[in-house]
């Protein structure tokens, strides 16, 4: 068991297991434990520090998390994140009070004096707050290190306790030092070590994997996307000729996916490969269907029926291998912590309640760099791997709405002039995800002097680190003049073109 990292306690933030992944870039093992967890589990890993996540709760919910009793008792350095820090400083006797308004969004922190955890970052900078409530006075013993124009203590430590609480959230993205900060709390305040490494990693997982199937059966879903290729990596060298893979070619895929699986098993996989033809099947279970939710669930419970089906006639199986990832679990139901539900991803919540198979997921609190780190390190084409992710449902949740053929094969003639022009002007690599959405409105519009009532579609395009958190991209207008006029000249049916420019959060990446 690895040793000397960082144990964070899980209060449910979204952003949980992105603090994790942070601290493992810079090679120091981490861990999350419930929020909940006895003393005893956490020195099991003799952390050199501790980690207090942010949460959904207020510190005035009656239901809310409480404040680690024993935690003093660990004599390690200790990093309060939002509602971390809210729980820590009112134990400590300072005052937590609900705010109107609260701060959600880009903020800009002043920092105060000198102190470790900021050292080597702007007196000025930007932060990603996302909070309500707010401390509004400290104890006699806390130092106030940084603050805001909506919040008087953005940060302090208490020097007594080794603590150290930041109200904004450095592990993300937007937090433009956050980086530094948090490198600040692993090397300079906890002193820990260099050591994890990527191939630890596969270790693990192929041993975790041989450990939960032991002489069973696996039926492994594959996507052809860079989640499902790996899992598919780590489950063959784990059990090797006990895994059977099937793709369920669903009807909602993108221009040429089937084609690219095959292509994909045949130079890199011994495992056998079983395509399940069920378009029709799909659209009728989608007929009639708008709302997001739905559409979500009824395709994850058709994926089981299939794959139920697949395991009668090709089986039996007793696990079913799936490459879902964190930000899937986390958007869907809480993993560790006592987090919020935003969306349902198909593999997750569109699970029925008596599922036949147990699940097998080695990759589900990883992002997808990371896992793509993890590919490479399994030798998998590096083209296949910087793939852009691209939903569960498919197009299903691109065409807002209801759902038909006609609508998917629009979408599909735009997505792949939309991709094909990233590439041919070497933007592909530059973004994290990029499609089209097929919007249920038409437009007027002129083509030919005629009149024309056709369709409008929304270009989206983000950029990210992990997918928690994105920025539209800003793409080049020539780029985007260029490929407007190539979709609404070769795509009949299209008369009109829009860039969307939101970030996540507010929105998400996908449109549902």
């Amino acid at each position: 068991m690895p040793e000397g990292g960082i144990v964070i306690l899980d209060y449910g933030s979204q952003y949980t297991q992105l603090i994790a992944r942070r601290v493992r870039s810079h090679e120091v093992f981490s861990e999350i434990l419930p929020c909940s967890a006895e003393r005893e589990e956490v020195l099991r890993f003799r952390p050199k520090g501790i980690i207090l996540s942010g949460g959904p709760s207020s510190v005035f919910d009656p239901d809310a998390p409480d404040f680690p009793r024993q935690l003093w008792s660990f004599g390690v350095p200790v990093l309060g994140i939002c509602y971390g820090m809210q729980l820590a400083a009112r134990e400590l006797g300072a005052n937590v009070v609900r705010s109107g308004s609260g701060e959600y969004g880009f903020t800009v922190i002043k920092t105060h004096g000198e102190s470790s955890l900021f050292d080597g970052t702007p007196r000025k900078q930007q932060v990603w707050m996302s909070h309500r409530d707010r401390i509004t006075n400290k104890t006699e013993d806390m130092e106030v290190l940084a603050s805001s124009e909506g919040c008087e203590i953005a940060a302090f430590c208490e020097p007594k306790k080794n603590f150290y609480g930041v109200q904004f959230h450095p592990e993300v993205h937007h937090s433009v030092h956050g980086e530094k900060i948090l490198r600040n709390f692993l090397f300079d305040i906890c002193r820990c070590e260099r050591g994890w490494q990527i191939g630890s990693v596969i270790s693990q997982k192929v041993a975790e994997i041989k450990d939960r199937v032991g002489n069973g059966r696996v039926i492994c879903a594959v996507s052809g996307g860079v989640d499902s290729s790996v899992t598919v990596a780590l489950t063959d060298r784990a059990i090797g000729d006990r895994l059977f893979c099937v793709f369920v070619d669903n009807g909602l895929l993108r221009e040429g996916e089937v084609e690219g699986v095959e292509a994909l098993f045949k130079s890199h996989f011994s495992a056998p490969l079983h395509i399940v033809r069920a378009g029709e099947r799909f659209l009728d279970q989608l007929k009639g269907v708008a709302d997001p939710e739905e559409k979500r669930r009824r395709i994850g419970h058709l994926f089981i029926e299939i794959f139920e089906e697949v395991s009668r006639e090709k089986g039996p199986f007793d696990f079913l291998a799936q490459g879902t990832l964190y930000p899937d679990r986390i958007e869907s139901s809480a993993t560790v912590g006592p987090s919020a539900t935003i969306k349902t991803h198909h593999n997750v919540g569109g699970l029925p309640d008596q599922l036949r198979f147990e699940l097998v997921e080695p990759l589900g609190l990883f992002f997808k760099d990371e896992v793509r780190e993890i590919g490479l390190a399994l030798g998998l084409p590096r083209d296949q791997l910087m793939r852009h992710p691209f939903p569960g449902p498919g197009l299903a949740v691109r065409v807002v709405g209801e759902v038909d053929e006609d609508k998917l094969s629009l979408l599909r003639r735009v997505d792949k002039v939309f991709i094909d022009g990233l590439k041919s002007w070497g933007l592909y690599d530059e973004i994290w995800q990029a499609g089209a959405i097929l919007l249920p409105v038409r437009t007027v519009g002129v083509m030919g002097d005629a009149r024309t009532y056709n369709y409008a579609v929304v270009l989206r395009a983000v950029t990210s680190t992990d997918g928690m958190t994105a920025d539209w991209a800003m793409l080049d207008n020539e780029f985007l003049k260029e490929i407007s006029n190539r979709i609404i000249n070769s795509v009949q049916g299209i008369n009109r073109v829009v860039y969307d420019i939101s970030s996540k959060p507010p929105s998400t990446i996908e449109w549902e």
